[in-house]
């Protein structure tokens, strides 16, 4: 998209950790006139260097067009947006639309939408799937709920982020479908670490299986993804086992409430509780591997093979 169509609204952003930086940064480099609040200020003022603005607090964002947060949980999702010296907080001034990717609770969602649109802000939850790495590759994937009003203002930013957004209707529904998304990433990488051990146990190395599982039709974005990590055993944290199962319980909950059996959700869950007690908690969620293989009877190591990971 032209700079000068992404110039046509001011944009806001609330926090600057790992993932909201790199969010930031795709906006600010991409023309659009971003400023950035991060509790941390020394956090957020690199992003100058793209043309972001870097304020003093929340409030100071009041009059941007669309602000975005990107918070460390819904504590500070609802402080940072509706408590004092909040986004929300300046009396008669207020932003057009607030687009979080937070990966928050749907009530902690519902209480600051209902609080925004008292005061005329529209509200998307728009949470992500991907990190840091996956957002410089431009390969973050979106989904967002709300008015689709607000949808369609946000959308052109959305698009700048990644690899577009797809829009699943009002409310909270987007939380639901994160919550989907998780659950099937834990049952994912726990039926791919069992293959890969099966095919290890037979006598075929990790880097050629993966090389023939991407080639194929099972191959996915996800499995590319991960290949650095199961073949050279690094388990650098992008996701940790204990939020996995936090979204497990939270699918399996869900799953109650509606009365879907979810039986392969639930076997993966314990296993991922068992991942926890057995010492890998402060490790990648890629884990799972090692512990497969641990109950298969064979200890991994690391191949030190150069394998892609298909994000460059």
């Amino acid at each position: 998209m032209e700079t000068d169509a992404l110039k046509k609204h001011s944009i806001g952003w609330l926090g600057a950790g790992r993932m909201g930086y790199a969010m930031a940064a795709r906006l600010a480099r991409a023309g659009c006139d971003v400023a950035v609040w991060n509790r941390t200020r020394s956090k957020a003022e690199p992003l100058a260097e793209y043309g972001a603005a870097i304020v003093e607090s929340p409030a100071d964002l009041a009059g941007r067009d669309i602000v975005f947060s990107m918070l460390a949980g819904p504590k500070d999702f609802v402080a940072i947006t509706t408590g004092q010296g909040g986004l929300l907080s300046v009396k008669g001034t207020v932003p057009k639309v607030l687009v979080d990717c937070t990966s928050v609770s749907e009530a902690a969602s519902a209480e600051v939408r209902a609080f925004a649109a008292k005061l005329g802000t529209a509200m998307l939850a728009a949470p992500v799937s991907g990190n840091a790495k996956v957002v410089k590759a431009g390969k973050l994937s979106i989904v967002a709920s709300g008015p689709a009003d607000a949808f369609d203002t946000a959308r052109p930013y959305l698009e700048v982020l990644g690899t577009g957004a797809s829009y699943v209707g009002e409310g909270e529904l987007a939380r639901v479908v994160k919550i989907c998304h998780n659950v099937f990433l834990g049952v994912v990488t726990q039926s791919l670490a069992e293959v890969i051990v099966l095919a290890e146990k037979s006598g075929i190395p990790r880097h050629a299986f993966m090389d023939f599982m991407n080639r194929s039709v099972m191959g996915s974005v996800f499995s590319r993804y991960k290949t650095p990590a199961i073949v050279n055993l690094d388990y650098s944290v992008t996701f940790t086992p204990a939020l996995l199962r936090k979204d497990l319980d939270l699918g399996l909950s869900a799953g109650r409430a509606l009365d879907v059996p979810m039986p392969v959700a639930a076997l993966t869950r314990e296993i991922v509780q068992a991942m926890i007690g057995n010492g890998y908690g402060e490790q990648d969620f890629a884990a799972l591997l090692s512990q497969e293989a641990k109950a298969a009877g064979i200890e991994l190591k690391p191949e030190n093979v150069e394998v892609d990971d298909g994000l460059s």
